[in-house]
């Protein structure tokens, strides 16, 4: 055992817990770099998805097969499919497809700052389905919210503050700015946000529907692999209808990129995919979803170090609203599993 928040005892394997969604977050936002090369290359996003996720399924698969074979349902009842269905084209088509849409049609700089509201989504929807323990009249409860709160204020200021802004002359147009000035642009935009949020929200359902499937069917790794080789399938689907084909774009020596893909979205992001859903499974989806953001503050230390941009002020006070939020959400919830486990006593 091992000392934590508040004096409360923390086990080894929390404290590992909570330093491998930090280093998932990390990883991540490297692999968010290796994606902008991708897609600067010319190879469409569906695509990747398609080849990452049956990747990371066939990785995961053996594993699943010896480490969780006991675990599985001798009758897989329709529910359980259906969550598993859902979590599959939800999390990881759609998802994809709305936040493509939204990026089209707004802005960089908007479509990676609502990303981090899904913490305070994933609460809201965690509570209403007892997922997340909620009594107003707790003070745990209300150091949770006020956490949350905190944490999405810091992320949303290192969303929008975390590059400088470029200098524009008086004399030349900033691109976008006609197109906005009439009523077709706002309306595009405005669009544009919808299809953000409602990205967002789904993700925020499916991060809770990981959890209750995980009530259903109690073995991460079988359902990492099977909600990403339907993943893969249903991407598939959607790029034929949207696009005519599966196709792997404009991209010079396809194969070379295909074992990337492979490589890195199919084996590292899969590995760290089946730790997120594992660490759901034993912590609850708020907890984990609470380090997302920090995925957005590795990326500003990043381009400090490769490419010399500063962290301003307002961003660095944003960190510390992000660590100062998390900190007190894990107090409020190691002190408020202490005192369940008690009363359960």
């Amino acid at each position: 055992m091992m000392s934590s928040c508040g004096g409360v005892p923390m086990a080894w394997s929390d404290a590992l817990t909570i330093c491998g969604l930090f280093a998932v977050q990390c990883i991540y936002g490297l692999y968010m770099m290796f994606l902008d090369g991708l897609l600067a290359a010319g190879v469409p996003s569906l695509f990747i998805i398609v080849v990452a996720c049956a990747a990371s399924s066939a990785v995961v698969l053996p594993f699943a097969v010896a480490l969780e074979r006991k675990k599985w349902p001798k009758v897989w009842s329709p529910m359980l499919v259906l969550q598993l269905v859902i979590i599959a084209l939800g999390g990881v088509s759609i998802y994809q497809v709305f936040m493509m849409l939204g990026v089209e049609r707004t802005s960089p700089a908007i479509a990676s700052a609502m990303p981090n509201l899904g913490p305070g989504f994933i609460f809201v929807i965690a509570a209403l389905l007892r997922f997340e323990r909620f009594d107003w009249k707790c003070k745990y409860t209300r150091a949770k919210i006020l956490g949350t709160l905190v944490c999405l204020s810091g992320a949303m200021c290192v969303s929008f503050l975390k590059n400088p802004t470029p200098s524009v002359s008086p004399k030349s147009p900033v691109p976008g700015d006609q197109e906005l000035s009439d009523g077709g642009g706002r309306k595009d935009w405005i669009l544009g946000c919808f299809y953000l949020l409602t990205g967002v929200t789904i993700f925020a359902c499916n991060t809770v529907m990981q959890a209750a499937a995980l009530k259903r069917l109690p073995a991460p790794l079988s359902v990492c692999s099977i909600t990403a080789m339907m993943g893969s399938i249903f991407s598939a689907i959607i790029q034929v209808l949207m696009e005519g084909n599966l196709t792997a774009g404009t991209a010079a020596n396809i194969s070379r990129i295909i074992g990337e893909i492979v490589l890195v979205g199919g084996v590292v992001i899969g590995l760290c995919t089946t730790f997120q859903v594992s660490s759901i499974g034993r912590k609850g989806p708020v907890l984990v979803s609470m380090f997302s953001p920090f995925q957005t503050v590795f990326s500003a230390f990043i381009s400090f170090i490769l490419f010399g941009q500063w962290i301003s002020l307002g961003c660095f006070v944003g960190i510390v609203l992000m660590f100062v939020g998390l900190y007190v959400v894990l107090w409020a919830k190691n002190r408020e599993d202490k005192k369940f486990a008690e009363l359960t006593k």
